[in-house]
């Protein structure tokens, strides 16, 4: 699949933030607490969309925006979902901390409102869906959801799942240089068990995205995965912001 339509304000992109606000979000990463991480990013790469959507002095609406928020039970932060000029009259939403981890709960939502969106989306960029957690699912396992809602396809491609996964325990060695950075590839040795299975649930990383993040100074290799370890909150920045990466027509 090619991947190289292009959001404008007729045919926006779609894209799905999931969010994982389990009890151990609460833990620090670096010198801020994991929740506090995440909702710095998800305001940076909202940030990024406004700018992209913006011309002269007006905000295009050249994404769509749903958000949800998941513990023990699911939360639709925007209650449906929104256009960018609609998320960025609201800001960003706060984010409080619960208890489990029941990620099959939340994609089985996902799957419902991409299903009742997909036969409005045949001219638009295929949606993305971004999904944000610190550790292993507590109900059902999640990936035949994941892997339904990667199946579902419109013109563009099929639809985009990426994984941001907060953890210090992924790969063998620390990530040095994050613009540098290669991606997770299908061979990389990756240490834990869950985040094996999170690959197996991201989609690769279309080269239309892929030459968005080099324009942003990130290095990428072709054939990645959408799946970000989230060791750092330069790493999980850098998750948020290839969400932020589909395909812009400047002069829409």
């Amino acid at each position: 699949m090619a991947y190289d339509t292009m959001a404008t304000t007729t045919n926006p992109a779609l894209v799905i933030y999931v969010l994982d606000v389990s009890a151990s979000m609460n833990q620090k990463l670096g010198t801020k607490r994991r929740i506090e991480v995440v909702v710095d990013a998800l305001r940076a790469a909202l940030t990024t969309m406004v700018h992209r959507s913006t011309k002269g002095v007006s905000i295009r609406p050249r994404y769509r925006l749903a958000m949800f928020a998941y513990s023990d039970h699911v939360y639709d932060l925007l209650d449906g979902i929104k256009t960018i000029v609609e998320v960025a009259s609201m800001g960003t939403p706060d984010l409080s901390t619960m208890r489990t981890t029941d990620t099959a709960r939340a994609f089985t939502q996902v799957e419902q409102l991409l299903v009742a969106e997909l036969p409005r989306l045949a001219a638009c960029p295929a949606p993305l869906v971004c999904h944000i957690t610190d550790g292993e699912y507590t109900g059902d396992d999640p990936e035949l959801i994941v892997r339904r809602i990667m199946d579902l396809t419109v013109p563009d491609g099929n639809v985009l799942v990426e994984n941001i996964f907060i953890s210090d325990r992924i790969l063998p060695d620390p990530i040095t240089n994050v613009r540098q950075w290669p991606g997770v590839l299908p061979s990389t040795n990756l240490t834990n068990d869950y985040a094996q299975k999170l690959r197996a649930m991201s989609s690769t990383l279309p080269e239309s995205y892929r030459q968005m993040m080099e324009e942003s100074s990130y290095r990428i290799q072709r054939g990645a995965l959408m799946l970000l370890p989230g060791t750092s909150p330069e790493m999980v920045a850098m998750g948020f912001q290839m969400s932020a990466s589909t395909t812009m027509r400047v002069s829409s």
